[in-house]
């Protein structure tokens, strides 16, 4: 059974095929990609949003999943959160996006903070909604390191790490991230369903 991920992003793409064995479809291959207004107030609300909005305009044996992810930072009150992926501008690219967090470190002359991934995860089918998180604790520095991973990746180290997701291969991050923990809990929901 195929599963439509409800995303365009080409990172948490190829992240979710990796970890469900390669039996997920981004949205864009079974219809025309349209715009998902994600104006949720939690990462939560948001990959709700995203999964309903794609099973509405599938049949009813589809099995939608979602993600909305991001990387949270204490000593900002928590900024990024939920705004990540246009955390510089609506139309920012990723790394204008990390070049503004480093900024801000910058500013408060911070080499390290604590810092800590979340991932909500939803699945929308005939039987319901369900919704799962994930988290990754660790730092943020202020310098990219390592060309691995994607957004906010070069400059996160996870605890009991001295090198960033961007320094460290694919298969200790897939161990380690957010979003492993919660697809780890929606494979659970996907048995059941």
């Amino acid at each position: 059974m195929n599963i439509i991920l409800a995303s365009g992003n080409k990172g948490k793409i190829k992240e979710f095929k990796a970890y469900m064995d390669g039996n997920v479809l981004s949205y864009a291959d079974v219809m025309e990609p349209f715009e998902i207004v994600e104006d949720g107030k939690t990462f939560k609300e948001n990959a709700l949003i995203k999964a309903r909005a794609v099973y509405e305009k599938l049949d009813n044996e589809a099995i939608v999943i979602a993600d909305d992810s991001g990387i949270s930072v204490d000593i900002f009150d928590g900024e990024p959160g939920i705004y990540s992926a246009r955390y510089a501008g609506v139309d920012a690219t990723s790394e204008q996006n990390l070049n503004k967090l480093i900024c801000k470190l910058k500013e408060k002359n911070l080499k390290i903070t604590p810092a800590f991934y979340t991932a909500a995860i939803a699945l929308v089918c005939k039987k319901g909604e369900f919704c799962v998180h994930g988290w990754m604790y660790g730092n943020i520095i202020d310098e990219k390191r390592g060309k691995n991973g994607f957004g906010y990746d070069p400059i996160f180290m996870p605890l009991g790490y001295d090198k960033t997701l961007g320094e460290l291969g694919d298969e200790v991050k897939k161990k380690l991230s957010h979003r492993s923990s919660a697809l780890e809990l929606a494979k659970i929901i996907l048995k059941t369903i």
